[in-house]
């Protein structure tokens, strides 16, 4: 197993969902739960990174440790989120996933943590859909994240996508990762009550 921690960005407000959507269900399970699930095979810890005073639960018998951090900024955005974790994280590699990805394909993540191991040159890993970057899932070097974080952030920048630009970043294109996920899944987000039906 590579070390690597893994990061779930759940501090949004659900503003568009019209109440807290990580603990909405799919498939009978919370949309938090679902994120930490995908995750849990891969990482030895997970960091969960919160707005502060959220009384959601953590989720249970999951194989590894998991819990929670608050962000220093209450709905600050996924690149505040993205530093809390990543200042917090114990290994030298994170994957970062979003709270509301109901639908992740762990061997899709495993992909993006073996080809970022194994490319000491590159200090984060994306995936590319339709010829475009998707900030989400993550795979990234936590000290690199952290000072570009830590940098951008005090610049003003508030997007997770900028992180991808400061960073030298590998692209897997399509053709690398649908063969282990023909259908997407991995990028599905919940923004609205009518995403959660798939």
């Amino acid at each position: 197993m590579i070390a690597a921690s893994g990061i779930v960005l759940a501090g949004g407000r659900s503003s568009r969902f019209g109440s807290d959507k990580l603990v909405a269900r799919v498939d009978g399970e919370r949309l938090l739960d679902r994120a930490v699930t995908a995750l849990a095979g891969l990482v030895t810890e997970i960091v969960v990174v919160s707005e502060p005073g959220s009384t959601r639960s953590l989720p249970g018998g999951v194989s590894v440790p998991v819990r929670i951090v608050e962000d220093p900024e209450p709905f600050g955005g996924p690149l505040v989120g993205l530093l809390a974790g990543v200042e917090t994280a114990r290994e030298p590699l994170v994957l970062v996933a979003g709270g509301d990805m109901p639908s992740i394909v762990p061997d899709v993540l495993r992909l993006m943590l073996v080809r970022l191991a194994a490319n000491d040159d590159r200090q984060a890993v994306v995936l590319a859909a339709r010829g475009r970057r998707v900030p989400l899932p993550l795979a990234v070097r936590t000290g690199a994240a952290t000072h570009a974080a830590r940098r951008l952030l005090g610049g003003g920048e508030r997007r997770l996508r900028a992180v991808l630009e400061d960073l030298s970043t590998l692209t897997l294109e399509e053709g690398e990762w649908r063969p282990l996920d023909p259908a997407g899944d991995t990028l599905r987000d919940v923004d609205l009550p009518a995403d959660l039906g798939g």
